[in-house]
Formats: C-alpha cells, sequence, structure tokens
C-alpha cells in the first residue's frame, strides 16, 4: 500500500469518508432551501425575496445562489410537482360525465389551489419559456382544457362566445383577490369565482368585446414572471 493509498483508507483499511459527508450536506441544504421557499412562496407570493428564503433556510445567501443560481431555477424547483397536480386536474375534470360539471369543478380545484398558495397563484398567471417541464405540465393542462371547453360548449350550457383566454384572465383576476384580501377575507375568491361561473353559462346575456389575442397575453404573462425572477430584482432583494 502506498503513502497516497494510506491517505485515502480511514481505519480499517476503509475508504475515508469525508467527500460523501459534503455531498450530504449539499444535499441537506438544497432541500431545505427548496422547502423553505416552498413556506415562503405560498405565504407572499414570488415576489418574496431571496434573501427571506435563505434566512428560512438558515443558510448564507452565497449557499443559496450556489444551488440555484437565478430565483427562476428556485421557482422551478419549487413548483414543478404543483404543475403536474395542475395537468391531473385536467384529466380528472374530463373523467366527469356531466360536462358542465367537469369544466365548472376544473375552474373552482384551480383557483383553489391558487387560494391555498399565494406562490402557485402567481405561477398561473406568469410564463416561463426557459422552464421546459413546468412548460410542458401547463401545455398538458391547457390541451385538456380546451377539450372540457368543447364538451361543455357541445352540451349546449357553456355560452358560445367563451375562449381559453377567460380562464386566464379569471386566473389573473383571482391572483389580485388573493392579493388583496389576504388573510383578512380568505374565501372572498370563492364569490368572485361563483360569479364568473355564472357569467359563462348559456345562454349568454349580451355581448362581450373581444378578448386579448393569445400572443398579447403570453408577453403578459412573460413580463410579469420577469419582474419577480430578473437578476437585476433578486440583487435588490
Amino acid at each position: 500500500m502506498t503513502p497516497r493509498d494510506q491517505h485515502a483508507e480511514g481505519p480499517g483499511g476503509t475508504a475515508d469518508s469525508a467527500a460523501p459527508p459534503k455531498r450530504s450536506d449539499a444535499e441537506r441544504n438544497r432541500g431545505r432551501i427548496i422547502a423553505a421557499a416552498r413556506a415562503i412562496f405560498r405565504r407572499d407570493g414570488l415576489n418574496a425575496s431571496m434573501a427571506s428564503v435563505a434566512r428560512e433556510a438558515e443558510v448564507g445567501i452565497a449557499t443559496l445562489f450556489r444551488h440555484f443560481p437565478t430565483k427562476e431555477e428556485l421557482v422551478v424547483a419549487v413548483f414543478t410537482c404543483r404543475m403536474e397536480a395542475y395537468a391531473q386536474a385536467t384529466e380528472e375534470a374530463l373523467a366527469d360525465p356531466d360536462p358542465w360539471n367537469g369544466f365548472t369543478g376544473y375552474i373552482r380545484e384551480v383557483c383553489a389551489m391558487q387560494a391555498a398558495d399565494r406562490g402557485f397563484a402567481d405561477i398561473l398567471t406568469m410564463s416561463f419559456p426557459g422552464a421546459q417541464a413546468l412548460e410542458e405540465r401547463r401545455a398538458q393542462a391547457y390541451q385538456g382544457f380546451l377539450e372540457l371547453i368543447r364538451r361543455a360548449k357541445d352540451s349546449g350550457q357553456l355560452r358560445e362566445d367563451f375562449t381559453s383566454r377567460d380562464l386566464v384572465l379569471l386566473l389573473m383576476a383571482n391572483t389580485g383577490v388573493l392579493s388583496a384580501t389576504g388573510d383578512a377575507a380568505p374565501d372572498a375568491w370563492r364569490r368572485l369565482v361563483a360569479w364568473m361561473i355564472q357569467s359563462f353559462q348559456a345562454p349568454a346575456r349580451g355581448p362581450l368585446p373581444d378578448p386579448p389575442e393569445d400572443a398579447a397575453l403570453f408577453e403578459a404573462m412573460r413580463r410579469a414572471s420577469h419582474c419577480v425572477t430578473s437578476p437585476e430584482t433578486a440583487k435588490r432583494r
């Protein structure tokens, strides 16, 4: 055995265990950061600072940025699983034999997801083009919602001028209500959603202005995500 071999092995000829604990420490820190971010974002939304996440996780800000160089990467790590549940909600709604119940049940479920998690409320009104896994789940949910719309219209219960963009507008409105009411009136969102569902029902009670174009809504969602995840914002916070 060479001196180098002796240095590399510990008592009893076993390999020194210094490296694995370092990896283990890194994994623990990463897990603590994600858990802390999940709690902070749920309570305060995506505008919460990276510094507040570091404090909650009890790690230094340098450690946080070593694991997640950008806020967007942290957001993706926290919410990709939640987007799985979002996509799953469309499948469950499509399994409902009643098209109107499936459609309205999906809307209530998604708005309830927003109410339970301020960060997820933000996620549903933002776009993260660089986050492939997250955006794939959003696209999956979108395709399912298109089918819910088709079925509800075919049943004669959903007004003909309803579009998928109306759901985006509802989610944006619900996010605003949740942000404004907070824990002072935590169930106020339910009334908004009930009003909106009634307005979606056929027969239509009058014409509506044209909805925004898809490209315009996407740009609004992209800008919203940039405002909370840009490096400049993260540095100021």
